[in-house]
C-alpha cells in the first residue's frame, strides 16, 4: 500500500504539470537532488547515534513491509493466555516452570506460533510469567510492571517514526537551500537574455518544490506508517497485561482472556461467540 500511495502521489503531481503543458526538463534537477538528499542524509546521521541509526534504517523497511495483526492472530494469542492460565489454575504455578524457562521447546508453546515466533511477545509473557510464578506480586503491582515494560517496547519501536517526521519537517529547509544556491547561480547569469535567467530561475525554485514534495508528499507520510504499525503491535501487549493482571486479581482464566479481548479495538476484535467457538476447537 506504501508503494501504492507513492505512486499516486508522484502521478498526480506529475499529471497535474503535465496537463498545464509544463516543461519536464525544468524539473529535472540531478545537481538540487543531490543537494536536499545528500543534505538529509547528512543530518539524519549526525542527528542519530548508530545504535539508533540502525532502527531508523530499519523503520524504512517497515513502511513497505512490516506485519499487521490479523483478526485469527489476535483468537490465537487469547487461546494462548487462556492455556497457559487454564494450566497454572489446574496444577498450580509450579507446573508452568519448563514452559516458561525454554518456551522454544515447551509443548504449550508450541501450540501457538503466533506467540512461539514473535520474540518480543515471547518474551513480555515469559518475563512476567517468572515474576507471577516465583513471588506474591499485587494486582496493582503487577500491571504497573508489565505497562512499563510495554511502554519501553513501544518507545523503541516509535523511534524510526520520530526520527523520520523530524527529517521531514527539515526538508522544506533543505529545498529553499538548493533554491538559494540556484539563485546565487543565476545571479551570475544577470546579463544574460531573459530566457536564460527564466530558464535558472523555474531551475532554482525546482528545489523549494522538491523539498516540499518529500516532506508531506513522502517522509510524513513514511512516520505515520511506521507510528500506526507499532501502535498495532503494542495491542498484543495490552492484551497479556489486561488478562494476567484480571487473572491475579483472582478472575477466571475465561473471564480473563475476556478482558484481553476487550483490549482489541475495531474490526479485528472476534465476537465473544468466536472466541468461545475457537478456544473449543483448540481443546
Amino acid at each position: 500500500m506504501a508503494l501504492i500511495g507513492m505512486i499516486i502521489v508522484t502521478a498526480s503531481v506529475l499529471g497535474g504539470y503535465a496537463l498545464a503543458h509544463g516543461n519536464f526538463s525544468t524539473l529535472w534537477q540531478p545537481v538540487e537532488l543531490i543537494i536536499i538528499l545528500g543534505a538529509a542524509i547528512g543530518a539524519l546521521v549526525t542527528s542519530a547515534p548508530p545504535k539508533f541509526l540502525k532502527l531508523v534504517l530499519g523503520g524504512f523497511k517497515t513502511v513497505f513491509g512490516g506485519h499487521l495483526a490479523t483478526r485469527v492472530e489476535y483468537l490465537e494469542i487469547l487461546a494462548c493466555i487462556n492455556a497457559i492460565l487454564s494450566k497454572i489454575r489446574k496444577e498450580g504455578l509450579i507446573s508452568i516452570e519448563q514452559d516458561v524457562e525454554n518456551p522454544t521447546a515447551s509443548a504449550l508453546f508450541m501450540n501457538y506460533p503466533t506467540v512461539l515466533h514473535n520474540d518480543g511477545l515471547m518474551n513480555y509473557m515469559t518475563d512476567n510469567l517468572k515474576i507471577i510464578s516465583s513471588t506474591t506480586i499485587e494486582a496493582y503491582r503487577l500491571d504497573a510492571l508489565m505497562e512499563l515494560d510495554a511502554d519501553a517496547n513501544h518507545h523503541v519501536e516509535l523511534i524510526p517514526s520520530v526520527a523520520i517526521q523530524k527529517l521531514g519537517d527539515a526538508m522544506p529547509a533543505l529545498g529553499i537551500v538548493a533554491a538559494v544556491l540556484g539563485v546565487v547561480l543565476t545571479m551570475g547569469k544577470i546579463s544574460e537574455p531573459p530566457e536564460v535567467l527564466g530558464n535558472s530561475i523555474g531551475a532554482a525554485l525546482v528545489g523549494t518544490f522538491l523539498g516540499i514534495l518529500f516532506s508531506y508528499g513522502f517522509f510524513q507520510p513514511f512516520s505515520s506508517n511506521i507510528e500506526y504499525k507499532a501502535n498495532d503491535h503494542s495491542v498484543a501487549f495490552i492484551i497479556v497485561r489486561v488478562s494476567f493482571v484480571a487473572f491475579i486479581n483472582g478472575s477466571s482464566p475465561q473471564i480473563a482472556v475476556e478482558f484481553g479481548r476487550r483490549a482489541i479495538g475495531g474490526a479485528d476484535r472476534p465476537t465473544f461467540a468466536e472466541l468461545e467457538a475457537y478456544l473449543r476447537e483448540r481443546k
